[in-house]
């Protein structure tokens, strides 16, 4: 660690003498800047851009991002490759994409538009997207994927040409004629090493179809439901083509942002690159105005003119003071603050305009109701000779700890502590942050528009659906669809979730019929939904079918099931059926048989006489009962009490008696 750090200040230093003038590349030719020179052309120009300065001097220790890439067909080179991703174009990060590769005749290092060699790569309907091999030299990786883009093909592979390590596929150094293209890449691009790109070549040039996979659904880790990320940027706005990206970017990803940083799904942290002076220069006109705190933190002049305009000071102070409007804003838990703080800076407070100043910066605060006081003590004395420990603590990020890698090209995303590679764009960088959700557990703003296209709208995503009620087995999820039978109104469905799913449970009828038969007709409703153990449907009495797809009426007049007496006559209806008898008399439905109207009256008429008559009896009996045996109580009551006064009981000692004594 402690020579990795060694090195990216020795690199950090060059590249900060070479911003103030006191060294020239093309004009010295040690052994070192040979050296310098050779590692950047391996690391695909990496720029270092700082404050508006761009120098392709910096040896790429950054960590290059992979995806996996897999070949499906011919089987002599199935398998799994790695390809690291481009710094350009959108990657589908947490999706994937399958293709057939063609290897052009003419054109193969893609420097030149396809145009000219009438040559076209889009693709026929119905057939697989059409992805280009071309190899790499003579142009820019940017300028390779533009031709390939506008010839109509799906994504680009790099075949190195020579056996290295994968790096990062750059942009270019700013230029007029490059910021036209770089901006509008919209395709995914990978670089391959050299002896997978031959092997690509002789399967093709062998007659072969090379069908391959692109996977980008790991490129970030996405181990729970919060996702973590970080932006290198810088508060410079005058550098140029990159400066317009990210000022553009801050201002569209703000909403979205602050959105899922208020719903808790996110915690965002912004970081500032800066570098320190070596000690032989700090007293130079040049590192005084380019650093702050002796030389320790400095940034190179916004205009790349020391004798008017800003100074790199200027922007470093900015930069902390950025940090600080951060750090304030989350102590008060309100860390979204930030975007609103650097994009009003933005508007309100630009360098063509001469406010890019301390004052116009303090009332962009005051707007925000945030604490100045406590920004000025966090940023502490820009003068002294001494460490800021915000500042430092930038500096000791940079170094990259894990997978991350250190941190070299600005502007740059991390999520999850893995490098975003791709265009710096609301929907390009919404699409990485929410593949680092654990799957279906992304917030709504994952599933919006300018993320993804919902998978479930295309034949309904391949899943069960019940048209009629309504229903679907098909999730949409970030990372794509799923197929889980689902659950409405507390009745879950069961099934494979593609081709199957049934409600089960209590209340399985109330959910479309069960995925029962069910009709209404003529005023009446009927359903085939039963719970009777195994049997879920079962059609209704006067149907028969299977109770699922069909239940047919059954006609129980021609059927000869019903009214069949002699004196009826049957008429047929919808699950049932009306049956009448001739003359007065009266149908019975239980014994299917006719009766007289007159004859029942009479018998119902002696029926109710004979129930009164028996009514009266029954309780004629009763009364004489109850009178029977209260007069045989009190008879012998009194025979008990007329033979107790000359023949006293066994049952009772003492009998008193009713005769006084003076009459005895």
């Amino acid at each position: 660690m402690e020579l990795r750090r060694l090195l990216h200040a020795v690199v950090q230093s060059f590249v900060l003498l070479c911003a103030i003038g006191s060294c020239d590349v093309t004009s010295q030719k040690p052994a070192w800047i040979e050296e310098i020179k050779r590692l950047d052309r391996r690391s695909c120009h990496a720029s270092c851009w700082i404050g508006g300065v761009s120098k392709t001097v910096i040896p790429k220790v950054s960590k290059t991002q992979k995806n996996s890439l897999s070949v499906t067909s011919p089987e002599k080179i199935k398998g799994t490759y790695d390809s690291a991703i481009g710094n350009f174009g959108i990657p589908q990060y947490g999706g994937s994409m399958a293709g057939t590769v063609v290897y052009p005749k003419d054109n193969q290092k893609a420097c030149k538009d396809f145009d000219e060699f009438g040559i076209s790569f889009q693709s026929k309907p119905g057939a697989l997207p059409t992805f280009i091999l071309v190899d790499r030299g003579d142009c820019f990786f940017a300028l390779k994927v533009w031709n390939v883009q506008k010839a109509g093909a799906s994504a680009v592979l790099v075949a190195d040409d020579m056996e290295e390590p994968l790096i990062t596929m750059d942009t270019p150094e700013e230029g007029s004629i490059s910021a036209k293209y770089i901006e509008n890449i919209t395709i995914p691009s990978a670089l391959i090493q050299k002896t997978f790109g031959e092997a690509l070549k002789k399967a093709i040039s062998g007659g072969d179809m090379v069908n391959v996979n692109l996977d980008w659904r790991e490129s970030v880790p996405h181990p729970d439901d919060r996702v973590e990320y970080e932006l290198w940027s810088n508060s410079n706005d005058e550098c140029g083509v990159k400066c317009d990206m990210l000022m553009e970017f801050l201002k569209d990803f703000k909403g979205a942002a602050q959105i899922l940083e208020k719903g808790g799904y996110t915690q965002f942290t912004p970081h500032y690159i800066t570098w320190y002076c070596p000690q032989a220069f700090t007293i130079s006109k040049q590192c005084k105005s380019q650093c702050i705190n002796n030389g320790r933190y400095c940034a190179p002049d916004p205009e790349q003119d020391f004798s008017s305009g800003y100074d790199g000071k200027d922007v470093v102070v900015e930069n902390l003071r950025q940090l600080c409007v951060f750090k304030v804003a989350n102590e008060s838990n309100k860390a979204w603050l930030w975007w609103d703080y650097v994009t009003d800076f933005q508007i309100r407070c630009p360098m063509k305009e001469k406010k890019y100043n301390k004052e116009c910066a303090d009332e962009v605060i005051k707007s925000l109701g945030l604490d100045s006081k406590k920004i000025e003590k966090c940023m502490g004395d820009p003068n002294a000779d001494a460490d800021n420990p915000v500042l430092k603590e930038e500096q000791d990020a940079q170094v990259g700890k894990g997978s991350r890698g250190d941190v070299t090209i600005l502007p740059t995303l991390i999520v999850n502590n893995r490098q975003y590679r791709g265009k710096l764009a609301k929907g390009a960088v919404l699409k990485a942050i929410c593949s680092g959700f654990e799957e279906t557990t992304e917030p709504a703003v994952c599933l919006s528009g300018d993320v993804e296209t919902n998978e479930c709208l295309d034949n309904n995503g391949g899943c069960w659906q019940d048209k009629a009620a309504n229903l679907t087995a098909c999730k949409d999820t970030f990372r794509g669809r799923v197929c889980e039978c689902p659950l409405v109104d507390a009745v879950q469905f069961k099934g494979d979730g593609y081709t199957h799913c049934e409600a089960s449970g209590p209340g399985r009828c109330n959910i479309n019929n069960g995925g029962c038969w069910h009709k209404s007709q003529d005023g009446h409703s009927y359903s085939a939904c039963v719970d009777a153990g195994d049997i879920k449907c079962r059609c209704p009495p006067g149907f028969k079918g299977d109770g699922v797809k069909s239940c047919e009426d059954v006609d129980e007049c021609r059927e000869k099931k019903a009214c069949q007496c002699p004196e009826c006559s049957c008429k047929n209806t919808w699950g049932s059926y009306e049956c009448s008898c001739s003359g007065d008399l009266l149908y019975m439905r239980d014994h299917d048989t006719c009766i007289s109207k007159t004859g029942t009256e009479v018998r119902s008429a002696w029926a109710a006489v004979w129930v009164i008559l028996l009514g009266l009896a029954m309780t004629g009996g009763g009364a004489y009962l109850v009178y029977k045996y209260r007069l045989r109580s009190y008879m012998d009551s009194e025979i008990r009490a007329i033979m107790a006064q000359y023949m006293p009981l066994d049952s009772q000692n003492e009998v008193p008696n009713h005769v006084s004594e003076d009459r005895a």
